[in-house]
């Protein structure tokens, strides 16, 4: 019996506009805080109206929208938007994804910070998707981690659960998790835990890093939550869950990727972490094309 329910996939709600608008308010003033939109300036009148469409190059999943869109509008309100595929759908190359229509240079002058956007986030989630479906048959959840871009955390995170992963903590505030420096300077496991269990509320939830399964021994004879099983190979991984019993949740992290994480799941451990979802996995492939 697993100790503690375990993170399905978390809600699809996005972060609200109070987190979203400063992130695309500072990627518009990138390309915008040196003199404006040069080109679209010279070539287009400012009464002109346009429609542009959204448009897959590649398959995946959406997600982002409403960051992507926002650009358009904090250019010029005006703007409409007809959203086709809303975040977390699978979209195929081709599909549409929502068209715009308004003053032409607004989607003009918006068009690259709404598509760094859109395809960034929605890489994310379609690779979590991918890495979701690939453990699926073993009963072990994605998470993310803290290796994000600055800056764009609420929303790289908010891609993974479209993607059906689920999130981990989302700063040094909301959890507790003793790495191998924290025991540099700490001591001992158990000092480590004492100390930490002393200082932070009830509701905390407390996880340790371990490599070895000597230090595992140690740290199930603390009052923990979870481990963190830090770059074992799939057979130590395997040892180690069958040491834990159930009695705490297994995360299994470091180095995992499309190709590695179906024998990491095969383990048995109940979430894989995976950083390279949120600083590697490659953007998904979106354009915008003005419709004549």
């Amino acid at each position: 019996m697993r100790s503690a329910p375990l993170p399905g996939c978390a809600s699809l709600r996005e972060p609200g506009r109070l987190i979203v608008e400063p992130l695309v308010r500072s990627a518009l003033l990138e390309d915008l805080a040196h003199g404006g939109d040069l080109t679209t300036d010279a070539l287009v009148a400012p009464d002109r109206q346009a429609r542009a469409e959204l448009v897959a190059r590649s398959a995946g999943v959406v997600a982002g929208l409403r960051a992507c869109l926002l650009a358009f509008e904090l250019l010029d309100p005006a703007v409409r938007v007809d959203v086709a595929l809303a975040d977390g759908r699978p979209i195929a190359a081709g599909d549409g994804i929502a068209t715009i229509s308004g003053p032409a240079a607004a989607i003009l002058t918006g068009e690259r910070t709404a598509l760094n956007l859109l395809g960034r986030l929605s890489g994310i989630a379609t690779a979590t998707r991918q890495l979701v479906d690939l453990v699926a048959p073993y009963g072990a959840h994605v998470v993310d981690t803290r290796k994000t871009t600055p800056g764009l955390r609420a929303l790289e995170k908010y891609a993974v659960r479209c993607g059906g992963g689920s999130n981990h903590r989302f700063g040094l505030d909301d959890a507790v998790l003793i790495k191998d420096n924290h025991l540099a300077l700490a001591g001992s496991i158990a000092d480590a835990v004492a100390r930490v269990r002393a200082s932070v509320g009830h509701l905390v939830k407390v996880e340790i890093e371990v490599d070895t399964i000597e230090q595992l021994r140690q740290a199930l004879e603390t009052p923990i939550d979870a481990v963190l099983l830090d770059n074992m190979p799939p057979p130590m991984l395997a040892q180690a869950v069958q040491l834990v019993a159930g009695r705490v949740i297994t995360e299994a992290s470091g180095g995992v990727r499309p190709e590695t994480i179906v024998e990491i799941a095969r383990s048995g451990v109940d979430l894989i972490s995976v950083g390279w979802l949120t600083h590697g996995a490659p953007s998904l492939d979106i354009g915008l094309d003005i419709v004549l």
